[in-house]
């Protein structure tokens, strides 16, 4: 081979690559680009109707706190429709949630929409509306309190290992995993649950159009669908989004015609990470959650 044909390839190959960092040096500027766009380019503060959505175990959430509040000061805000798909979770991050509604209530409208299902803590969070939805085979109500222990004492004494504690008081070590509870701890805990469970029921009777006694018979841990929902009074009205732009339209004069924007509360991502999530599409990911505490969830056994 010539010299000639050797300096011939040598520039080629060289072109090639000359090209390969050329349209990798133009693909980054283009994701710059859009990332500058996103973070520089200004929210939108145009008139519309906010939408939030539950869609998860219902835990204390900082994040969702914040949105929300950004929704009672946001004057282009005309009204919040809450969408429900929960069973519930922490008794504490339901009702943090549900005060949350209730303070955008006092400045704006806002109605719950109840979907697949809005059990426990997801019906309480549907109580701050000043309207509420369901479907009609939507999964309502589970009214209550529940606190489960696991206890493995005897399978312990079976493999031969013992558990000691040094407590300050007989309740201190009360609920543990390492013996039966005692009688002195369940009536503890049975007065925190009934505590909470009243409290709960006094809920129901200041925002459904219901005696004490009527809900008590129907806080009895029940689920039921939306068609029953709507003939005991737990719900208002059968229907979902487009029922509750209409109800919003009819009875607080918010045109449907406003754009419905969903409000963002999830985990900020890195710029990178996010275009490429857009990019991309979303990824599920699985995540450990732990709940703390007395739990109003539906979690049938």
């Amino acid at each position: 081979m010539s010299v000639d044909s050797g300096s011939s390839h040598d520039r080629r190959r060289l072109k090639r690559r000359l090209n390969f960092w050329r349209i990798v040096a133009l693909v980054l500027v283009i994701l710059i680009g859009i990332g500058i766009f996103y973070d520089f380019s200004g929210e939108d503060t145009s008139d519309h109707v906010a939408k939030l959505e539950i869609a998860e175990i219902i835990v204390e959430n900082d994040r969702r706190q914040e949105a929300i509040d950004k929704i009672i000061d946001d004057p282009s805000a005309k009204a919040l429709i809450v969408y429900i798909n929960s069973p519930g979770g922490s008794t504490y991050g339901s009702e943090r949630l549900y005060k949350a509604l209730r303070r955008v209530a006092e400045k704006k409208p806002v109605v719950t929409v109840i979907g697949t299902v809005g059990a426990s803590g997801g019906y309480m969070t549907a109580l701050a509306g000043d309207r509420i939805f369901a479907g009609e085979s939507s999964i309502i109500g589970s009214i209550g309190v529940i606190v489960q222990l696991t206890e493995f004492s005897e399978l312990m004494k079976k493999v031969g290992v013992t558990a000691t504690a040094i407590t300050s008081g007989a309740l201190k070590g009360e609920p543990s995993p390492f013996k039966p509870v005692s009688e002195a701890g369940r009536e503890n805990l049975q007065s925190m649950v009934t505590e909470t469970y009243d409290w709960f029921v006094s809920l129901v009777v200041a925002r459904r159009p219901l005696k004490e006694d009527e809900v008590r018979k129907l806080a009895d841990g029940r689920v039921m669908i939306g068609l029953s929902g709507k003939q005991s009074g737990l719900i208002d009205e059968i229907g979902g989004i487009e029922e509750a732009r209409s109800w919003l339209e009819s009875a607080r004069q918010i045109p449907s015609s406003l754009p419905l924007r969903t409000v963002d509360y999830s985990e900020p991502k890195p710029l990178i990470a996010r275009l490429l999530s857009e990019m991309m599409g979303k990824t599920v990911l699985s995540e450990r959650l732990t709940l703390d505490g007395l739990l109003s969830l539906w979690h049938p056994e």
